[in-house]
């Protein structure tokens, strides 16, 4: 389940005020998510985390709910 931190996280990067995010919700689905604020987002996560994302594991992110599970393996592996 996508936390209530996440979603502020990415609202934030994006400017938007709401959107219903899932675990199954895509970039391309959500306003303002291209692949020019991919990394906007993704700086902005790790920024909130502490964590640092490798290049492998971006590329196999296909979903929020993916993310969310990354960064839950990463800050439970502190």
């Amino acid at each position: 389940m996508v936390s209530e931190r996440l979603k502020g996280v990415i609202f934030r990067a994006l400017d938007l005020d709401d959107f219903d995010l899932k675990d199954a919700t895509m970039a391309s689905q959500v306003p303002g998510w291209d692949s020019l604020t991919h990394v906007k987002v993704l700086t902005a996560v790790e920024s909130a985390y502490a964590i640092r994302f490798k290049t492998l594991e971006v590329l196999r992110l296909k979903s929020v709910g993916d993310l969310q599970a990354l960064i839950d393996r990463k800050t439970n592996a502190v």
